[in-house]
């Protein structure tokens, strides 16, 4: 079970890697998205609890789901006679669909992107490839501000969409990693503290930061030893992170992206909110090289030292998801 957990992994990173992203009708997050979008206007009330009740709904619901079409594919790859086909065939379906819980490829395209723009000077382009991959309104960034953005997702996105769903597969298989993703992408879509989502998007924005305080700690971490292998200052990598990760509104995004600053030797700047390093305020594209090779050395190593470890403990000691 071990060989086949390890494999599924190897198997989904490999995929994301050399093809990137399937088509996004094909997409289960694409699905995901519409079926929490095609709930949302019954959640809302002018009823706060009632509110609150519906987005809890939301997210349970669509977890629910997710959990039964798992657990069916599940029940019928089991019918299978054969010991070997019944692996081979898990592997394969398991990569195929773990695959599409991480990201990789779609961050280092979205990055790409807007460093294609900024190579055709072209800021207006630059800004709105950004906006893609932001939150923070694009419109007025010039090309210290937007550099500092592809950065600051690439890092936090190194948790969203690649260390995060690693992590719960680990710990709960498959199931783990799509409730993952359903709480990540219901905070993504409707996790605003605005008039319109306050409520309804309340427990999503809590689930998401529950589920997000280890990996995104244990991220940090190896971005500290990716930033020791590659040569960059691994010291200020760790020094920056201990002291700035608390400095961002979220609780958890903001220790990847201080690990991320710090090795880089940089200032990471969204205006009006916070500054993460000491380093120089003054971004090159370069940085958003070194940025997508730590990110993808970060992913190795966060399955090295501590997937691994996670799915071997708990084999030993029998958790039912890995029996």
């Amino acid at each position: 079970m071990i060989l086949e957990f390890i494999s599924v992994i190897i198997f989904a990173i490999f995929l994301d890697l050399t093809f990137g992203d399937p088509k996004t009708r094909y997409h289960p997050t694409a699905w995901i998205g519409t079926l929490i979008a095609k709930m949302t206007p019954f959640a809302k009330n002018q009823n706060i609890i009632l509110e609150r009740t519906g987005g809890i709904l939301i997210v349970t619901i669509t977890s629910g789901v997710v959990i039964l079409l798992l657990l069916s594919l599940e029940m019928g790859i089991s019918l299978i006679t054969s010991d070997y086909l019944t692996l081979l065939v898990s592997i394969i379906i398991g990569g195929l669909l773990l695959k599409t819980t991480i990201a990789i490829h779609g961050m280092e395209k979205h990055a790409n992107a807007v460093l294609e723009s900024l190579d055709q000077n072209n800021l207006d382009m630059a800004r709105a490839n950004l906006s893609m991959i932001v939150k923070r309104n694009t419109k007025n960034l010039d090309e210290n501000h937007i550099i500092s953005g592809v950065l600051e997702s690439i890092s936090e996105n190194t948790v969203d969409g690649i260390t995060g769903p690693l992590f719960y597969y680990g710990i709960f298989g498959l199931p783990g990693a799509f409730v993952y993703r359903v709480v990540n992408t219901a905070d993504s879509m409707i996790g605003y503290k605005n008039n319109i989502f306050k409520n309804i998007g309340l427990f999503a924005a809590v689930c998401d930061t529950i589920l997000n305080y280890i990996p995104s700690r244990l991220t940090g971490l190896a971005m500290i030893i990716s930033a020791a292998i590659l040569k960059n200052n691994w010291k200020g990598s760790y020094r920056t992170m201990m002291r700035d990760g608390k400095k961002t509104k979220s609780p958890n995004a903001g220790y990847p992206m201080a690990a991320l600053a710090g090795a880089l030797d940089t200032k990471f700047e969204k205006v009006h909110h916070y500054q993460l390093g000491n380093g120089s305020i003054l971004l090159t594209k370069e940085h958003i090289h070194s940025a997508i090779l730590m990110m993808k050395l970060t992913t190795l190593i966060f399955f090295g030292i501590i997937i691994v470890p996670i799915v071997y403990v708990l084999s030993m000691v029998g958790w039912w998801i890995h029996a």
